[in-house]
């Protein structure tokens, strides 16, 4: 079995209530339920919540919601990992312990159901515990400058700073969209940012991380020149 795992808490401070706050006309939550659904590949697709409004949006955008989280599954400090646990414990329980799951987020706008499949096969193919989405800075991080106490500028590394971007790593982060893991990853706490992962490398515009009301307004307006430049 293949278990998608939205996790939507109705408690989220910077943005209230953004995992069903419209977004380009539609709860932002639909999105990653809509390339859940989509992709093909799972057999349940569920939010994960502890809000009554939230599972009700969430069943009406086509996703499960055949529990409700527990209570100190929903502060601030809980990380994406142990509600994934609770999910597939859950299904554990009732005799349908999947092997792979996908941990997708609420707030995935730009998710593309072609790279969850790319992402589950890449996790089978490898061998590995986890595939997850990433993505390249736009600026070489090696040349990156602190502002001292002073208020003056200075490059972290400056054995970079005369040195070509083109002879420079590419550096990549966690694009935060989803994890494809098997699910005994999932409960042994294998470290994600690690060789035990393999990723699943996005363009960076299709990537924006939403946790601000700036971050908001940014990917309103990259969606709505996505959504202009496919209708030609």
């Amino acid at each position: 079995m293949r278990l998608a795992v939205i996790p939507a808490r109705g408690g989220s401070k910077r943005i209230p209530r953004k995992n069903i706050r419209p977004f380009a006309g539609r709860p932002i939550i639909a999105y990653s339920i809509d390339a859940a659904r989509a992709c093909g590949l799972f057999d349940h697709v569920v939010v994960s919540t502890d809000d009554d409004e939230i599972a009700e949006v969430a069943r009406g955008c086509g996703a499960e919601t055949p529990f409700v989280r527990p209570k100190d599954l929903a502060d601030d400090h809980t990380g994406t990992n142990a509600v994934v646990r609770h999910a597939i414990g859950w299904f554990g329980e009732r005799g349908a312990l999947p092997e792979h799951v996908c941990c997708l987020y609420a707030t995935a706008p730009f998710v593309q159901p072609h790279d969850l499949r790319e992402g589950f096969e890449r996790l089978v193919a490898s061998g590995s515990s986890f595939a997850f989405s990433v993505t390249g800075f736009e600026f070489p991080i090696q040349r990156a400058l602190r502002i001292d106490a002073g208020g003056r500028v200075q490059p972290i590394w400056p054995e970079n700073a005369a040195r070509r971007s083109q002879d420079l790593e590419p550096a990549f982060h966690d694009a935060g969209q989803f994890y494809w893991g098997t699910s005994r990853a999932f409960l042994d706490q294998v470290v994600l940012y690690s060789d035990a992962s393999v990723p699943v490398i996005l363009p960076r515009h299709l990537v924006q991380d939403i946790d601000t009301e700036e971050d908001w307004t940014r990917a309103e307006l990259m969606f709505g020149a996505l959504r202009a430049q496919r209708a030609g």
